[in-house]
């Protein structure tokens, strides 16, 4: 008993000091801003805890979508994922408050919600078991297709993809009256170029990183959705992490989105016209079309609350920002 006391007492320290590495996976490819930016923080994040916490980034969806890497999170193989915010919504339903359809005209919008339902969203995840370290600006996404798309019956003649395993959209597009083709995201530009689809809904930097703008002619000027993403670190693994080092990993991770978030706004911005100087062509809708986009909107909003998906209280709170927003207050 006594040599196993002194065998355990000299483990202690090595125990107590092993490193924890965090494996991240992520469907943004390797070299851009977002992976880029996460390795830097990484090298930052091993450096000041002397190596005791150290971050693993796994790009470009080499890991599987959305539900492969949960799975790999419920599992240990993975600890945490950079990912679309709706894909925590089984964690907080309510994070996905920012995707409404047709909620925001523009930038200005946005940045008086997010000011005040960010802090609500991450909170709400950390409280279903995810840490998080603030949004990431996604971009508004628009309708890109091989044939314009000017009204809701011209969508509906079209092959839309839509994320594979996203029950909000899939319940959107019943309530737009589409048939959507339902695919993983690495499937998409196969499927572009082959014809089984050929439209899809993305922000502009998402379709020129991907190369799907390659496969299309047409974007609609309508922001359909506001997009965004964030890293989540599932809190069983963070937990193993001293006090000490939380805070350092948590100081690196929220200066870093802080940093990524603005930058990938400058690309957002840029990224519209773009597409065009790569050769696809605006379309415009006429304002009776606009009103029929925004009556479906509507619809579709009422009955992702009806489906649980976002709650009512939430719905407005945003719709309250909003109008403080338009009224200019």
């Amino acid at each position: 008993m006594l040599r196993l006391a002194t065998i355990l007492i000299v483990l202690f320290p090595l125990v107590a000091t092993a490193a924890t590495t965090l494996k991240i996976s992520t469907l943004y490819p390797d070299g851009t801003t977002i992976v880029s930016g996460l390795k830097k923080a990484g090298k930052d994040i091993a450096a000041q805890t002397d190596g005791r916490v150290k971050l693993k980034i796994y790009p470009g969806g080499v890991m599987g979508d959305d539900r492969a890497v949960e799975r790999k999170i419920r599992i240990g193989q993975l600890h945490g994922l950079v990912a679309q915010g709706g894909a925590f919504s089984s964690a907080y339903k309510d994070s996905q408050i920012l995707n409404v359809p047709l909620a925001f005209n523009n930038y200005d919008e946005v940045d008086a919600v997010r000011s005040e339902l960010d802090p609500v969203i991450q909170k709400g995840l950390e409280d279903g078991g995810w840490v998080s370290f603030g949004l990431l600006d996604g971009g508004f996404a628009y309708v890109m297709s091989e044939q314009p798309v000017k009204s809701i019956a011209d969508l509906r003649e079209q092959k839309l993809w839509l994320p594979a395993n996203d029950e909000a959209s899939a319940k959107a597009a019943k309530a737009f009256e589409l048939s959507p083709i339902m695919l993983n995201i690495g499937s998409v530009l196969t499927s572009l170029q082959t014809g089984a689809v050929n439209a899809f809904a993305a922000p502009p930097v998402a379709a020129l990183t991907l190369q799907w703008y390659s496969r299309v002619n047409y974007v609609t000027d309508m922001p359909l959705l506001y997009t965004f993403g964030m890293l989540g670190i599932h809190e069983k693994y963070f937990k193993r992490i001293s006090a000490e080092d939380q805070k350092v990993v948590r100081a690196i991770l929220d200066g870093t989105f802080d940093t990524l978030n603005a930058k990938s706004r400058e690309e957002n911005l840029s990224a519209f016209a773009a597409v065009q100087q790569q050769g696809l062509e605006v379309i415009k809708p006429n304002e009776e079309q606009r009103k029929e986009w925004h009556r479906y909107a509507e619809h579709a909003t009422a009955e992702l609350v009806e489906e649980g998906e976002i709650s009512q209280a939430m719905l407005d709170r945003l719709n309250g920002i909003l109008a403080k927003q338009r009224d200019g207050q």
